[in-house]
């Protein structure tokens, strides 16, 4: 029985094992990264949605302001007007 030449490339196993180890140590490398990043995402969303609570706060609190600004003219106009009449 013979075998034919085989003109392609041999890679001996210990070679491959040691290629198979550095792809391992990469891909841990980036998934610690993604774990990393997906942390931060998290803390990102909850300040977000905190800095939307305080603004949604803040003008809910501002409304009245020129409500009473109007007031307070009205009523230095009616004081004005009674001062004026009598």
């Amino acid at each position: 029985m013979t075998t034919p030449n085989d003109p392609g490339v041999y890679i001996p196993s210990s070679q491959m094992y040691q290629e198979m180890r550095s792809l391992h140590d990469a891909v841990s490398r980036v998934e610690t990264k993604l774990d990393g990043l997906r942390d931060s995402y998290v803390e990102v969303t909850k300040d977000v949605a905190d800095h939307e609570t305080r603004l949604r706060t803040l003008e809910r609190a501002r409304w009245p302001l020129p409500t009473l600004g109007v007031l307070a003219g009205l009523g230095g106009t009616a004081t004005g007007l009674l001062a004026l009449l009598r």
